[in-house]
């Protein structure tokens, strides 16, 4: 029995020791929290980085656009410029069809065809001159097959036709069968003459980029007088972010190429201190950063500014919509990137601590460029401490931050020499 008493109280004594040696490990582990939180000794890396001051913001798009319609967009529209494509003042953009113009067109192909019969048992008095334009033909035809531009198209098929019209010109004149061809060939001319004087061509009156994407806001959202813009008056437009501008089949516009702008509304402060002619960068929402600059500052109220941005890029890819969202780049700056957390004021002058195989160095930064979480840093040279009061001995003595350096988040200076 008394065997037995002592195991178990051997028993218990080892459970208080094991329970004793737990609380003190959970003891410390707190204890070591508590330093951490108190005097947090995490470190990081200096790298060299790109630091950004940004803002995504809604904007609406203003065009120097001219509209061009005639009278015949009842009739349906082919285009010969394509979408985005550039052009001339007073090249033809588009036309309207002509009256009967399916039964016109089918006509001139039957005539074709009864071209094509009657010259193929022909064998005329200039072989070589009709193998020649046959040649011609095969080729036109292939390379027809593999056009996709709208304009090209139209000339690959008016070369095909004068060359047929050329074949029954050639054959015509020296075959048994020339009166026939004539009258055909007349046949056709005069097909084509009047779908031809039925058909409306419109010529572009300016210079700029072709587009089919008419909205009706092209007198409204003008380039005129920003001035009238302001935050009630793009918000009564009722657009619809990132909406694609439905192609219209009655009319086009042309784009003046050189410019456009970006109307947005922020409560920034950077917008309230925006100056004209600023330059800032732009971010689409294809990621592509284009420059731009300030055209015109308005102060809709205490907290909200309204900013009209000018660009010169990406004119074509915007002409499809109306109203965007977009990063609106305020500035960027490169150089050794920090955290916000190692920098320490002190005297009106910045520093941070460097840790070098242990050892602690106070080093002081010039802060360049600083936004909520980054700074971007870097040396003074010697002119510029001099002007700040520091002497020969101390300039001498100074450390530098260099890129890789291992640098203290939230650094204590008093306990650093």
């Amino acid at each position: 029995m008394k065997k037995d008493e002592n195991i178990k109280n051997e028993i218990k004594l080892n459970k208080i020791i094991i329970y004793i040696f737990s609380l003190l490990i959970l003891i410390y582990l707190f204890y070591a929290v508590y330093l951490l939180i108190k005097q947090p000794t995490d470190k990081v890396t200096v790298e060299h980085g790109t630091l950004y001051l940004e803002e995504t913001n809604i904007g609406y798009l203003i065009r120097s656009e001219t509209v061009v319609k005639g009278q015949n967009y009842k009739n349906g529209m082919e285009q010969i410029k394509t979408e985005g494509e550039k052009t001339a003042k007073g090249e033809a953009i588009y036309r309207y069809y002509s009256k009967n113009e399916d039964g016109l067109k089918k006509e001139i192909e039957e005539l074709d065809v009864l071209i094509q019969e009657a010259l193929k048992g022909q064998k005329g008095l200039l072989p070589s001159d009709i193998k020649l334009i046959e040649n011609q033909l095969d080729e036109k035809i292939e390379a027809l097959k593999k056009v996709k531009d709208i304009s090209k198209i139209v000339e690959y098929q008016k070369q095909i036709n004068n060359l047929i019209t050329k074949k029954a010109k050639i054959s015509g004149e020296s075959s048994a069968v020339g009166s026939y061809l004539k009258q055909l060939y007349t046949q056709r001319t005069k097909l084509e003459e009047q779908l031809n004087s039925g058909a409306e061509y419109i010529k572009a009156p300016v210079s700029g980029i072709v587009s089919y994407k008419v909205d009706g806001l092209e007198e409204v959202l003008t380039t005129n007088n920003f001035s009238a813009l302001n935050k009630e008056f793009l918000q009564n437009l009722k657009l619809k972010t990132g909406q694609l501008i439905a192609t219209n089949d009655e009319s086009g516009k042309i784009i003046d190429s050189s410019k456009c702008y970006i109307a947005t509304i922020s409560d920034s402060e950077e917008a309230r201190t925006a100056e004209i002619d600023q330059k800032v960068r732009v971010r689409l929402s294809s990621n592509k950063i284009i420059d731009a600059k300030v055209n015109y500052v308005s102060q809709e109220n205490e907290e909200e500014t309204l900013i009209i941005l000018e660009i010169n890029n990406q004119i074509g890819e915007l002409a499809n919509y109306r109203k965007i969202s977009f990063d609106l780049i305020w500035w960027s700056s490169k150089g050794l990137k920090v955290p916000n957390q190692a920098i320490v004021e002190e005297d009106g002058l910045n520093y941070i601590v460097r840790n070098r195989a242990g050892y602690l160095n106070k080093i002081l930064v010039k802060v360049t460029r600083k936004n909520d979480k980054y700074s971007i840093v870097s040396n003074y040279n010697k002119e510029e401490l001099v002007n700040l009061g520091f002497s020969k001995t101390e300039i001498s003595n100074m450390k530098n931050i260099s890129i890789y350096d291992e640098i203290i988040i939230k650094p204590d200076l008093s306990k650093i020499e």
